[in-house]
This record gives structure tokens, sequence and C-alpha cells, in this order.
């Protein structure tokens, strides 16, 4: 398949799980592909899996809570394809774990972590991308939300009001842009099966507690939230914009 060939498509959190299944799912379609991670290694190792599989892909080591490192990353982005069509600001972080507390009790240097990572840089990555996208005649942006950015769940307020927060931005920036060819949407991931979410699940009465959750009695991989993303950065998704489609085995739906 090559109904991307000729087009750019910008991954952040790109080294595992979602966002590289997603940049996979993007080179094999054609598309030129900027990874983007702190991961260095990783982004460095899969865009050598794409170049010796005959695609075209760069990898830009980018901490997205940084606003300079991200307009970096765009800058690479022009220097070496000269445009950009899509982005996928997927990155994040979960601020679970040993770090979750309640809210008088949470950790202020964990509140700025998450926020930073998970709705500042997906900003400070807008921000960016915006202007060479203007340039190139417009484009697509998905960003990653979650399904709780639609919920709550105690001990983990950062990444809930972050999460809502990436929500309220992609209407922002449909509003904005979408005169100008430039369509933005989220997707709202379930519990899928990552690096990130993995060490969660060892414990088997969590795992199972889980699952009971889902409709469709699965944990989600990561190349369902691939193939939701390049069909909102596809023509075929041509007047959808400014939503979140939640990837999540019916999660939502109860």
């Amino acid at each position: 398949m090559a109904e991307m060939k000729g087009k750019v498509a910008l991954v952040t959190g790109a080294a595992n799980g979602i966002g590289r299944a997603t940049a996979l799912a993007f080179a094999s379609r054609g598309a030129s592909v900027v990874l983007a991670d702190t991961d260095e290694a990783g982004i460095r190792a899969l865009a050598n899996e794409i170049v010796q599989a005959g695609g075209a892909a760069i990898a830009v080591s980018t901490n997205v809570g940084e606003a300079e490192q991200c307009r970096n990353m765009v800058e690479a982005t022009r220097k070496r394809f000269g445009r950009l069509d899509m982005a996928f600001n997927n990155a994040g972080i979960s601020g679970g774990g040993p770090d979750r507390a309640d809210v008088a009790a949470y950790d202020l240097d964990v509140w700025r972590k998450v926020m930073d990572v998970n709705l500042s840089g997906v900003f400070y990555c807008i921000k960016y991308e915006l202007p060479l996208m203007l340039e190139s005649g417009g484009g697509v942006i998905v960003n990653t939300s979650s399904i709780m950015g639609f919920r709550s769940s105690p001990n983990i307020a950062a990444y809930v009001a972050a999460k809502h927060g990436v929500l309220g931005l992609t209407k922002v920036v449909c509003e904005e842009y979408a005169a100008r060819n430039i369509r933005c949407n989220s997707v709202a991931p379930g519990v899928v099966e990552t690096p990130m979410t993995r060490r969660f699940f060892e414990n088997a009465d969590i795992g199972r507690a889980a699952l009971a959750t889902i409709p469709q009695s699965r944990f989600g991989q990561p190349n369902d939230l691939a193939e939701a993303v390049v069909w909102l950065c596809s023509p075929a998704a041509a007047y959808v914009n400014g939503v979140c489609l939640p990837v999540d085995g019916g999660f939502l739906a109860r």
C-alpha cells in the first residue's frame, strides 16, 4: 500500500507501544516518518527498521515537556523532508504506580511532570507543527487522550486532568484551523497492552478486574490504535474534525 506516498508523518512517543505501531503503519502506507521520543536508541532502531524495509525515517530525540525540544523536532522535520502532513502527538507518562495519591497528598513534582508531558507537551507540539503544516497546504493532527479523558479514577489526578485537557485543546485547534485545511482529532485508548501499562497488570487480580470492564473481553493492542490514527489521517475521514475517537473495546459504552 502506498496511499500516503509523498506525505510526511511525525509521531511522538514512537519508541514503543502505540507510537511505534503507528509509525510502522504510516511507513507501510508510503509515508516518510519522523520518530520522536526520549528513548533515542529505540527510535534509532525503529528508523533503521523502516529504512531497511525501503521507507524513509529519521529519529529525533525529544522530550515533549520542553518547548524548545518540540520546536527543534519540527525544525528537523522541515530540514529533512521540507513539509509536514500528519502529526500524532502521542507521548505520555502515567503518573500512577508509586506516585498514586489522593489530591491532598498528591506530590507537586509529580503533578508538574505529568502535566508537562501529557498536556503542555501536546500544546508545544501543536504550536510548532501548525506553521509547517500551513506551509505544506494543510494537514491532520491526532492527539492521544484516554478513556480517562471521559471518566475519572482516584489517585491519578494529574493524568485525568491532563487527558481531559487534551480533549479541550483538540477542539480549540479544530475551531481555529479548520478553515485553513487542518483537521485536529484525538483518540482515547482503553486498556492497551504496552510497556507503560503492562507493569500494572503483573498482578493477576488487577488484570482480571480490568478485563471485566471491557465488553469485548480483551485488552487492546497497539495496532488497534495505529489503524484508528491512520484512518483519522486519511481522506476517508475528511469530514471528521474536533472529535475524540475511543478505541476501548466498548469500555465507555458501559
